[in-house]
């Protein structure tokens, strides 16, 4: 499948040691912006990303792999997103990419191993979006570059980050009732706001909502609510990922070509 739509933005190479992925972090955090700058939302998607992985790719204190060894280990990664007219949250259109992995896990790091895959995916619509929802951190992220900040900065696009659990911050449990939340504050700064957690069913775990890019707080919150259909996860991060399942369990039984 050929590219439909060109994807600008700000590009560097995804292919880098841990420490210059931390420089390029904290290059890219001064382009960050906390506000809403965005028109009408017509349109939205959620993204995903699952992994086809041959061996741990683990780079903590504790292992011994080096670069070399990591990237040996490397397999797939398989990029999706699904797109809804919006708010009717009718989906209108949905793709994939499936992408050697260049970048080993390093907690902190996981956009250096998603964002290729998600760019390559998103160029495969016939439109972007006008506001995308990655599962995974924005803001609330040690370095304030978490998955969606990343891409949004990337893309110069607005993003909202909805992760399952929380990477960093302290927070007081939100209500049982849905609709309920709390602010997530820095664990140093215990005055600065982060993010959101977020109840969004009743007497279930709440999700960690902060802004990615050109979004504000109170937009990411509301936003993310207004694509809650009852579930835990919101409706887009949420089909994204059966989207990334299923397309993973095609690619192990040889049903997807990997194109």
């Amino acid at each position: 499948m050929q590219n439909k739509i060109a994807i600008p933005g700000r590009r560097h190479r995804w292919d880098v040691l841990p420490a210059r992925a931390r420089e390029i972090q904290d290059g890219l955090r001064k382009h960050w912006i906390g506000e809403d700058r965005f028109g009408k939302i017509r349109t939205v998607a959620g993204l995903d990303v699952a992994f086809v992985l041959v061996k741990s790719q683990a780079l903590g204190q504790r292992s011994r792999l080096n670069r070399a060894t990591a990237l040996r280990a490397a397999n797939r990664a398989i990029g999706c997103v699904v797109m809804y007219r919006y708010p009717e949250m009718e989906e209108i259109a949905r793709a994939s990419a499936i992408l050697p992995l260049h970048f080993p896990y390093v907690p902190g790091f996981l956009s250096f191993r998603e964002i290729p895959v998600l760019l390559v995916a998103l160029a495969r619509l016939k439109s972007m979006p006008d506001l995308l929802f990655c599962d995974g951190q924005g803001y609330a992220h040690p370095r304030r570059m978490g998955l969606a900040t990343h891409l949004g900065i990337v893309l110069d696009h607005p993003t909202i980050g909805c992760a399952k659990s929380r990477l960093t911050g302290i927070f007081a449990e939100p209500a049982r009732k849905a609709k309920n939340w709390s602010p997530l504050f820095d664990e140093e700064d215990g005055a600065q706001m982060i993010g959101m957690v977020v109840r969004t069913r009743d007497n279930v775990s709440p999700i960690y909502v902060s802004p990615g890019h050109r979004v504000s707080f109170p937009s990411a919150l509301e936003l993310t609510l207004s694509v809650t259909d009852g579930g835990r996860i919101p409706r887009p991060t949420r089909d994204a990922d059966r989207f990334a399942r299923e397309t993973k369990r095609k690619l192990l039984l040889g049903q997807l070509s990997e194109k």
